[in-house]
């Protein structure tokens, strides 16, 4: 069983930056690729980012490409997402996930084995 908890959620201002990690428990993280995905109100869960399982490929929805980075530390068994120039569109609850797969391909396809609970992402106008 894997348990992964997001931290790192708050308010911030249009044009600022936060970052929002995920940690993972379980001996397996490494093997897995992993993703971010949020959900504003009213809207579905969309795709944000994934990023392979040793993190030499990351994969952006348009978006956020440019503005938002994923990275991952397997010896913290922790991915992050770096969010610069965020806007008011960008609030959401953020969930990670972790593929049943190695690829970025395995996040946007799925299936996604593992959800975190979510980090709420307030952008201020």
């Amino acid at each position: 069983q894997v348990q992964l908890v997001e931290s790192g959620g708050g308010l911030v201002q249009a044009g600022g930056s936060l970052r929002v990690s995920c940690a993972a428990s379980g001996r397996t993280f490494s093997s897995h690729a992993m993703g971010w995905f949020r959900q504003a109100p009213g809207k579905e869960r969309e795709f944000v980012a994934a990023i392979g399982w040793s993190g030499g490929s990351t994969y952006y929805a348009d978006s956020v490409k440019g503005r938002f980075t994923i990275s991952r530390d397997n010896a913290k068994n922790t991915v992050y997402l770096q969010m610069n120039s965020l806007k008011p569109e960008d609030t959401a609850v953020y969930y990670c996930a972790q593929a049943t797969g190695h690829t970025t391909v395995a996040v946007t396809t799925g299936p996604l084995g593992y959800w975190g609970q979510g980090t709420q992402v307030t952008v201020s106008s």
